[in-house]
């Protein structure tokens, strides 16, 4: 993976965030990354997050079908050290309460160090939860 350590933040304030990028929740096409020197006072809005992920995915090692899918929602999957959700591809409850929205800071979602994200597709999400079968081909 690309090292997006930044050298001019201290470890002391800053965070490292799991994303998990869900290109296909009914094929479970799933890769995660990790997010380091993220500002632990959660100052940053969930556009900015979004455009840091979005940067930097060129220079991930992923499959390229993952560096120019059209990602546009972040959800909290969980908090470090609280019960995770059943559903291996991404928690299906609580879109009010975990769902990040572009205007709001990642404090406003009390995003702790350790804190995973799902980034995916809203509309790919949506049919998702209304029929949440794995298709095998």
């Amino acid at each position: 993976m690309a090292n997006n350590d930044n050298p001019g933040t201290s470890n002391e304030n800053t965070m490292i965030l799991s994303v998990r990028l869900v290109r296909s929740f009914e094929h479970r096409n799933i890769r995660n990354i990790i997010l380091r020197s993220i500002d632990s006072s959660g100052q940053m809005t969930g556009s900015e997050l979004k455009q840091r992920i979005l940067t930097m995915l060129p220079n991930e090692k992923l499959p390229p079908p993952f560096k120019t899918f059209a990602f546009d929602t972040l959800k909290i999957e969980h908090y470090p050290h609280q019960a995770k959700s059943n559903d291996v591809t991404v928690r299906r409850d609580g879109d009010d309460r975990f769902i990040i929205e572009d205007d709001k800071r990642l404090c406003d979602y009390n995003v702790v160090n350790g804190t995973e994200i799902a980034f995916f597709k809203r509309s790919d999400y949506e049919i998702y939860k209304k029929n949440p079968d794995l298709l095998i081909d």
